[in-house]
C-alpha cells in the first residue's frame, strides 16, 4: 500500500468516526457508561484494521462499524424509555458515604479503595470525611459529593440577600476575530465595539485575545500579549 493510499484512508476514517461520534451524541463523549466504553473501544479497533492491512476494503470496515454505531443509537433509545435496561447496561449509583461515615460494605461491592476515595474528595475540595453528608459513586465512575450543611459554602440564598439575574456571557472576540452572530444577539453593531475598544485604547480588534460582554452590559476585554504581536509583526 503507498503512502499516498495510507494517508487517505487514514483520513477517510478520520472524517468517518468524527461523524458517527457527533450521531451518538455528546453523552458518548462526556461520560462513558460501561457499554458506550465498550461500544468507543470496539469502533477505535475496527477502524485501526484496515488502516493497517490494504488487503480489508472500505466497505467491509465500515459495515461493522455502522452496524456498531446503529447499535449505540438504538440502545441509548431504549434506555431512555426503559429504566430496567439503563439498570442492566449503565448500573445505578452507590452511597459510599451517608452521614460522614463511610458504608464499608458498598466500598467492597463496587471495590472502591479508600485510597481512591480520599483523592477523590480531595478532588471536590474536601479533606474531612467527616464534613461529607452524602458521597455517591456515580455509574461513569464520578464521585458526587454534597457536604454537610454546616460545612457548605455560605450564599446570598443564606442571608436572604436578592440577586440579579446571572446569564452567560456573550463571546464577542476570540483571538482578534469578531463573533458578529453574538454582536447581533446583544443588539449592538461594529461601531459599538469598536468605539468601546478605543475607550481601552484598542485601535484593532486583532489586538484582542478575548472579549465578552455580560447580561447587564459589561464588557470584559483581553489584550494579547505585546511580545506576541511583536514576533507577529517582525514576521510579517
Amino acid at each position: 500500500m503507498s503512502i499516498g493510499i495510507a494517508i487517505a484512508r487514514t483520513l477517510t476514517f478520520y472524517a468517518i468516526l468524527l461523524l458517527l461520534l457527533r450521531i451518538m451524541g455528546k453523552r458518548e463523549i462526556g461520560s462513558l457508561s460501561p457499554f458506550d466504553l465498550v461500544v468507543t473501544i470496539m469502533i477505535a479497533e475496527l477502524a485501526a484494521l484496515p488502516m493497517e492491512n490494504p488487503d480489508i476494503t472500505l466497505l467491509d470496515a465500515l459495515v461493522p462499524i455502522l452496524t456498531l454505531t446503529a447499535a449505540e443509537i438504538t440502545v441509548s433509545y431504549v434506555t431512555l424509555k426503559s429504566e430496567a435496561v439503563r439498570l442492566l447496561l449503565t448500573g445505578s449509583p452507590s452511597i459510599i458515604i451517608r452521614g460522614g461515615e463511610i458504608i464499608e460494605s458498598e466500598m467492597r461491592r463496587v471495590r472502591y479503595n479508600l485510597s481512591d476515595l480520599m483523592l477523590q474528595l480531595r478532588l471536590k475540595g474536601v479533606s474531612n470525611v467527616a464534613d461529607v453528608e452524602v458521597a455517591i459513586l456515580e455509574t461513569n465512575g464520578e464521585l458526587s459529593v454534597i457536604p454537610k450543611s454546616q460545612r457548605r459554602p455560605l450564599v446570598p440564598a443564606d442571608l436572604g440577600v436578592e440577586t440579579d439575574y446571572e446569564g452567560l456571557p456573550l463571546i464577542i472576540i476570540v483571538d482578534g476575530v469578531v463573533d458578529r452572530f453574538n454582536l447581533r444577539q446583544a443588539g449592538l453593531d461594529d461601531k459599538w465595539l469598536a468605539a468601546r475598544l478605543q475607550e481601552r485604547g484598542i485601535e484593532s480588534v486583532e489586538e484582542v485575545l478575548l472579549a465578552s460582554l455580560d447580561t447587564v452590559g459589561r464588557l470584559f476585554v483581553q489584550r494579547k500579549n505585546r511580545s506576541r504581536r511583536k514576533k507577529r509583526a517582525d514576521i510579517l
